[in-house]
């Protein structure tokens, strides 16, 4: 048996043990990737290493130490209250704005992870407050980021653009980045109609200042026992609270809870949250590092709002990521990854070479970085492109929408800053949710994407 089917069945067995026994697969992966590394593939301590993701380590830590603070400080519950009234109270609205917002950033230039790491905690804690599915909060999030990821001004966009013009392929910039915000605009609107959208629409506006609670303005059902799971849609596992209490250090402007006030704590945090955003988009600076600095800037100032921050850090979903990604390092020191990208470009027949390809972009991105591997497949998809059976532009948009939008993924950047930053629910549920829907997107979009960019020779 080759090197390589042992590291992927030595990868099978993991899911198989962490699935069965509760363990975490993050220490699982740590220990495959040492029996592997070093019994299977030569490799010392350095090259088992090699693959650890420290910059993730970093961000995942980083952007949930900071917005600890700013839950516990109740800045959080101010932007909930504020996002409320922007959209005039019609909660169902929220989704789509996260969605829309995302996009934005990335489109003008935000490398994915940065823009979801920035919006992702403000949206899951109004999913919580609201009663919203986290899981359909998260994905509309993560899918907003990749429909507007491949814009010509985007990373994304740029980097592939640059990679079809190396290889000399025909190109289309803007059916590149059409390709991709029609295919996560669809899947957005299927998760909407599925996770409970509809029921969100039924609830009507609900008044900005109720904060969840029964009985107040609006509708009066935002936070009612036969609503606390009306949003969830089916297996999704929302757990928000009935009605959220405002705690004693959270003064309000009246006494029937007619808005939170901004206190100092609230407006420094504030203006952290703006500064990430600026020091990210602005300045091209690392969002776990800047994140961990203002975090320790405002836990200097307020210790006492600050001193749970440290403990609320998703260390368990830090240690899952990690340990897989280490892993799948191994597999790439290794060569698996070539190995099997160029076995299925030795195949014959170019539209089954093809949908592969798509299927090998999708599993490996759902673990690894989406533009690495394409950066790795679309010059192995050179050799048959030259024949002229397959459509350059087509192939081109199908490969990155196939391993992009597998990044809800819990194991990929996006879909760990989703599973990190989700406040009071039961993180195994949500992380199983989360694989779940990964598996069936990687299971469904490259196929899909296959069928109407490729089969019709696009380019």
């Amino acid at each position: 048996m080759s090197p390589e089917l042992i590291s992927i069945l030595v990868l099978v067995v993991v899911f198989v043990i962490a699935t069965t026994r509760s363990v975490n697969m993050g220490a699982l992966a740590f220990a495959a990737a040492f029996g592997v590394g070093t019994l299977v593939a030569d490799l010392d301590a350095d090259g088992i290493f090699a693959g650890f993701p420290g910059d993730l380590f970093v961000v995942l830590v980083g952007v949930t130490y900071l917005f600890a603070i700013a839950r516990a400080n109740g800045t959080t519950d101010w932007l909930v209250h504020a996002a409320v009234r922007l959209v005039r109270g019609r909660v169902a609205l929220i989704p789509w704005v996260m969605f829309a917002l995302t996009g934005a950033l990335t489109a003008i230039g935000a490398v994915s992870p940065a823009a979801v790491a920035i919006v992702a905690p403000i949206a899951l804690s109004f999913a919580t407050r609201y009663s919203i599915s986290p899981l359909l909060m998260g994905t509309m999030v993560v899918h907003g980021a990749q429909a507007g990821g491949f814009s010509p001004i985007s990373i994304y966009g740029s980097i592939v653009n640059g990679i079809v013009e190396r290889e000399k392929l025909p190109g289309s910039e803007i059916g590149l980045f059409l390709a991709s915000l029609v295919a996560n605009l669809l899947i957005a609107a299927v998760l909407f109609a599925v996770l409970g959208g509809r029921k969100l629409w039924a609830r009507g506006a609900v008044a900005p200042e109720d904060g969840g609670v029964p009985g107040k303005g609006g509708t009066g059902s935002t936070g009612t026992g036969a609503d606390a799971n009306a949003g969830t849609g089916a297996g999704t596992g929302g757990t928000a609270p009935a009605a959220v209490a405002v705690r004693p250090d959270q003064e309000t402007g009246g006494p029937e809870g007619t808005g939170i006030r901004l206190t100092p704590a609230r407006i420094a945090t504030l203006a952290a949250l703006v500064a990430l955003v600026v020091a990210v988009l602005g300045f091209d600076l690392d969002a776990g590092l800047t994140a961990v600095t203002l975090a320790v800037v405002l836990s200097t100032a307020w210790p006492d709002d600050s001193r749970r921050a440290v403990g609320e850090i998703a260390w368990s979903t830090v240690l899952l990521i990690c340990g897989v990604l280490t892993y799948v390092g191994v597999l790439e020191e290794m060569g698996t990854i070539t190995w099997a990208g160029e076995g299925v470009g030795g195949i014959g027949v170019p539209l089954l070479a093809a949908v592969l390809l798509c299927y090998i972009g999708a599993i490996v991105s759902a673990f690894a970085s989406s533009v690495g591997i394409m950066g790795a497949l679309i010059p192995l998809a050179v050799p048959f492109l030259a024949q002229g059976e397959i459509g350059a532009v087509g192939m081109v948009a199908a490969l990155a929408v196939s391993a992009t939008v597998v990044d809800v993924s819990p194991f990929s950047t996006n879909g760990a800053l989703v599973l990190a930053a989700a406040p009071d629910v039961d993180r195994d549920r949500f992380f199983r949710q989360l694989m779940i829907y990964g598996g069936i997107v990687v299971a469904a979009v490259p196929v899909l994407a296959w069928l109407v960019l490729v089969v019709p020779g696009f380019g």
